[in-house]
């Protein structure tokens, strides 16, 4: 991975002009095989999969690697990647092209990146052409942050995804030292975090090194789900603290919408007690309503009017020819299967730990909507790993794995450049329209079947098998039935 970021630009477009010094950094390699690239990076995908699976079996069965070489891997990982070039997806370009708009005077929502092509050349040259007739579809706190690494970056792209990716690097290392602080009291459940979070292949490509802004909405919604701390008949959550919490979620939900399920999730922990429900409401609001009134009627036009409603490995194109037949119904019928599951998730997931009530109902939502609406993205199941390693081993892990490892493996390389011919498009083809929709269909089949045979093979959290006899594990609500 950390290769064929260095010689991004003998194999990915658009062209990104490299500044004079300092960086990001990255070598001016020519004749780089494409095919190279690519089969190089599925390959790395597949082992960084094998290599956490392995981890994790591990941990289960007793082994304890030592913390702080878990620690030193990845803040060596972390801080390449981020020095680096984007690679792998072209959104990391996309967001730099919204912040120069906005450090240009103009809104993303209203202006679109062709219009900075014409108007300002030079830049246009690192503007992703497939998106360059839409707007910004991303909240406003993620259009501030953009115009904030603009004016940080000034009219080089590659200095402003610097800038970009250097934030999403802390909020990263923020989430691994909170949960790490978070876990200590429980060895097995400290390392699994680290091993599905902290030293995952997988994440560090999808967020690091592509740089996409799904880890600042993780960081901030899980924060806001552990700010509200312990609710039970006995300990109801501090309204202060439920401001808190709405607060977060807020900010959350302003980076990207779809963490308004985490919100949700903190909804239903509160539903019984008014003053802090209300106080979580107006915390959220309190961030949402400026930021949007600021940007007006486009930017809530542009975040809901969302333009893709399939991504190219769903699975729902093993039964239904989207090219043909259209998306409108399909929107329905993912829309019913998503609430659903969401139902079923609710009465099925097992217990959460106690300390943190609002991660059940956040996961719950989460997964019912990652795993079955139909446009899906490998960095989007961020949502669910950040609240997975707050969460009691179960087999829920292995389809989680399961699914970002073939979302990953499906949106790699990116964008090859040049292309490297008929074999290697033959397997990338398989891997989009074959391999993946069939991954990613078996993990929401195995989901269903785990809600109805609750066959979660849940683990202890501290490794012990006295742990839930001790009261280390415990039910948010009574089990149905």
């Amino acid at each position: 991975m950390i290769a064929a970021s260095l010689v991004r630009s003998s194999w990915m477009f658009p062209h990104l002009v490299m500044p004079a010094s300092g960086a990001p950094w990255g070598i001016k390699a020519r004749h780089v095989p494409p095919g190279l690239v690519a089969t190089g990076l599925w390959l790395s995908a597949l082992l960084g999969a094998v290599g956490t699976a392995a981890g994790l079996a591990a941990v289960q069965r007793g082994a304890r690697p030592s913390l702080r070489l878990l620690f030193a891997v990845a803040v060596i990982a972390v801080a390449t990647l981020a020095v680096l070039p984007p690679a792998g997806s072209t959104d990391a370009l996309d967001y730099a092209t919204y912040g120069r708009i906005m450090a240009l005077g103009h809104s993303p929502y209203v202006m679109t990146p062709y219009h900075l092509r014409i108007t300002h050349p030079v830049f246009g040259q690192s503007i992703p052409h497939k998106w360059q007739q839409y707007v910004s579809v991303y909240g406003p706190l993620a259009t501030t942050e953009q115009f904030l690494a603009a004016k940080l970056g000034g009219a080089s792209p590659a200095r402003i995804v610097f800038w970009l990716k250097l934030w999403n690097a802390i909020a990263f290392g923020v989430v691994a030292i909170v949960v790490d602080r978070l876990l200590r009291a429980k060895p097995a459940m400290r390392l699994r975090a680290h091993l599905l979070w902290t030293v995952n292949p997988l994440l560090l490509w999808d967020l690091i090194e592509a740089g996409h802004l799904d880890v600042l909405a993780a960081a901030a919604g899980l924060l806001g789900l552990i700010v509200l701390g312990e609710q039970s008949g006995a300990a109801w959550p501090r309204v202060l603290h439920a401001l808190g919490a709405g607060v977060l979620l807020g900010i959350a939900a302003d980076i990207k919408i779809n963490y308004v399920l985490f919100a949700l999730g903190l909804a239903w922990v509160l539903r019984r007690s008014p003053a802090a429900l209300a106080a979580a409401g107006g915390g959220a609001l309190a961030v949402l309503v400026p930021t949007y009134a600021w940007f007006g009627v486009p930017a809530v036009k542009a975040v809901l009017a969302r333009r893709n409603t399939t991504s190219a490995d769903n699975f729902y194109q093993l039964f239904v020819d989207l090219h043909q037949n259209g998306n409108s119904r399909l929107a329905l019928i993912a829309g019913v299967l998503v609430v659903g599951v969401a139902v079923l998730l609710f009465r099925r997931l097992p217990p959460g730990l106690s300390s943190w009530p609002a991660i059940r109902p956040a996961l719950a939502l989460s997964l019912a909507w990652l795993f079955f609406w139909p446009y899906q993205l490998p960095w989007y199941d961020t949502m669910a790993v950040c609240l997975l390693v707050l969460y009691p081993a179960s087999r829920l892990d292995w389809l989680v794995l399961a699914r970002l490892t073939a979302a990953t493996i499906s949106n790699m390389p990116g964008n090859p450049w040049p292309p490297a011919g008929a074999l290697l498009a033959a397997v990338d083809h398989l891997a989009v329209f074959v391999i993946s929709p069939l991954v990613l269909l078996g993990a929401a089949i195995g989901l269903v079947v785990l809600c109805l045979s609750r066959a979660w093979k849940v683990r202890p959290s501290d490794g012990s098998p006295g742990a839930a006899a001790a009261g280390l594990v415990e039910p948010l609500t009574p089990a149905p039935g």
